[in-house]
């Protein structure tokens, strides 16, 4: 628990205005907006290969920090380095399917099975790292009943799986199909906004 607190308080406080709720149109999707969503989910089924940089947030309800992100993902391997605003310092989840690596806190690295496990270690929290993968690329994770809500503009704005509420109030059209340019996950107490600044696809 301690380590946990330490290293919320290294994060500084959430991100304000940049991750504050927007009001989005929610239209259930009918059978032209599903199709659509289809043809966007198999054009990115086999895309494992990127990095995305941005903004994250994250709370608890209680507790809560902040920092800028990388994610890159290679298959089944992927790293996350997070660095908290003020203090410039760095944290770096790393692994794939043989185990994921903590570093940055006090008291030297932590190594687990997953990336959920470690979460759940180092800060006692239950955020679905597997899940959000699919989520942040604004398809739909395989395997689980989903529920899909869409803008005007025909792209998912709500996506409710796994008890999570996934919100999509802003997509980046420079990319084909589009992908997601801001990313707002909340299954109360836990909160996860994600504000992406570049998307690299390879």
């Amino acid at each position: 628990m301690k380590s946990s607190l330490r290293f919320l308080a290294a994060l500084a406080p959430l991100l304000l205005a940049a991750c504050a709720p927007q009001q989005v149109v929610r239209n259930k999707g009918d059978a032209a907006s599903l199709a659509q969503q289809a043809v966007r989910e198999q054009q990115l089924a086999n895309v494992d290969h990127w990095t995305l940089q941005g903004r994250l947030g994250v709370s608890n309800g209680k507790d809560g920090g902040s920092g800028v992100l990388t994610w890159i993902q290679n298959g089944d391997r992927y790293e996350f380095t997070l660095r908290a605003p003020i203090s410039g310092k760095s944290f770096r989840l790393s692994g794939g399917p043989d185990g994921a690596l903590l570093e940055g806190l006090e008291g030297g690295p932590l190594q687990g099975a997953n990336a959920e496990e470690l979460m759940r270690r180092a800060l006692g929290w239950d955020i679905p790292l597997d899940e959000l993968r699919a989520w942040v690329l604004g398809v739909r994770t395989q395997g689980q009943e989903a529920e899909l809500s869409f803008g005007d503009d025909k792209l998912p704005s709500l996506l409710q799986q796994g008890g999570w509420a996934i919100s999509y109030p802003v997509w980046d059209s420079t990319h084909q199909p589009p992908l997601p340019a801001k990313v707002f996950a909340e299954k109360p107490p836990y909160s996860v906004r994600l504000v992406i600044s570049s998307w690299t696809l390879q």
